[in-house]
């Protein structure tokens, strides 16, 4: 696979992490550049992870997380996207939440993101393709789509508040039923 090939295979990975980046951006009280690097950092090293395990586990356990991956996807993505849609109605100050209930969020969503990534490195496995090139390829850009789609998501916060809330849980609801639809009828 070239250079090309594995650039817009880790773009198209990275377009759910950006939706999410995005809906972060809206959502999160206090959105900060820091916060953007952070996600980036998160979404970013799931992308270049998940690959790599793909590839070291190859096809022995593929037919089993194919079963359920987008179920995981789904159900990880729909309770995150419902918190927020809660969140952004009953306007809790957010200053007294710990890093660590942010943490928890981001690896839930890096993993819900990510989980295509996954068999994506089985494929590479078959297709005995560079790891470390492609996984670092796709990681690189995951953490680009996740800093710009947190930044612009701020500025769409910042012009919509309580809205942007409710409408950036909506987008990882609908994004996890996309997963569901993409899986289950295509």
């Amino acid at each position: 696979m070239s250079f090309i090939g594995i650039f817009l295979t880790a773009v198209s990975l990275a377009m759910d992490a950006f939706a999410v980046s995005v809906s972060n951006g809206i959502s999160v009280k206090g959105f900060s550049r820091r916060d953007a690097v952070e996600q980036g950092i998160y979404f970013g090293a799931f992308q270049f992870f998940m690959p790599v395990l793909g590839y070291l586990l190859g096809s022995q356990i593929r037919e089993y997380i194919e079963k359920v991956d987008h179920w995981v996807a789904f159900g990880l993505l729909a309770v995150i996207g419902i918190n927020m849609i809660k969140e952004a109605l009953t306007e809790e100050d957010d200053s007294d939440k710990s890093y660590k209930s942010k943490a928890v969020r981001l690896v839930l969503q890096a993993v819900a993101t990510s989980i295509d990534a996954f068999a994506v490195g089985i494929g590479f496995a078959l297709l005995n393709i560079n790891l470390i090139f492609a996984a670092s390829i796709i990681g690189v850009v995951a953490f680009a789509f996740s800093f710009w789609g947190g930044t612009a998501g701020k500025r769409l916060g910042d012009l919509f508040k309580k809205r942007a809330g409710i409408a950036g849980g909506c987008v990882l609801i609908v994004i996890g039923l996309n997963i569901l639809r993409t899986h289950l009828f295509l």
